[in-house]
């Protein structure tokens, strides 16, 4: 059943003129009752759905925002050499399946500075950049489908005042 359905049953109900002192059609009553129903009920299957699939995405969300520290930790391991044999083997089965599930990490030196996806934590001036640009990656974001679930805590350039 589409979402007009309800309303092609209300109109269908005002169609069915009963004067007074007349008795209306029963099947014609019942029919518009079961056509309402069905719609209502079409609709709460929808709006379950839709609900079951936001609870089920903020779910991931909170499982992988709870991973990031533990992500973070083999970064840092990776960058001084010390992620060798078989933890590099978990190292990589986790950052293989966490971006299967749909992290997704961001954050690269040189792009432009974004307040809705960076968190600044350093400022500083240069005439070297036209606009305000995250020269420096402190710790990388993490999004989840659209959801951000931490921002690029960046140090910020701005271009030299005049």
């Amino acid at each position: 059943m589409s979402d007009n359905t309800t309303e092609e049953v209300v109109s269908q109900e005002e169609n069915i003129n009963v004067e007074p002192g007349q008795e209306a059609d029963p099947v014609a009553t019942l029919t518009a009752d079961l056509q309402r129903l069905q719609a209502e009920y079409a609709n709460y299957r929808k709006r379950v759905e839709r609900d079951r699939a936001v609870a089920h995405e903020n779910a991931v969300g909170s499982v992988l925002t709870e991973l990031l520290a533990l992500l973070d930790d083999v970064d840092r391991a990776e960058q001084h050499g010390e992620l060798t044999g078989g933890f590099k083997a978990v190292a990589d089965q986790l950052n293989s399946i966490t971006s299967r599930i749909g992290l997704e990490k961001y954050g690269t030196e040189g792009e432009a500075f974004d307040p809705q996806i960076h968190e600044a934590l350093m400022h500083d001036e240069s005439a070297d950049v036209a606009v305000a640009t995250a020269t420096k990656i402190l710790q990388p974001g993490y999004k989840y489908k659209e959801r951000i679930l931490r921002p690029a805590r960046v140090a910020v350039t701005d271009p030299a005042g005049e």
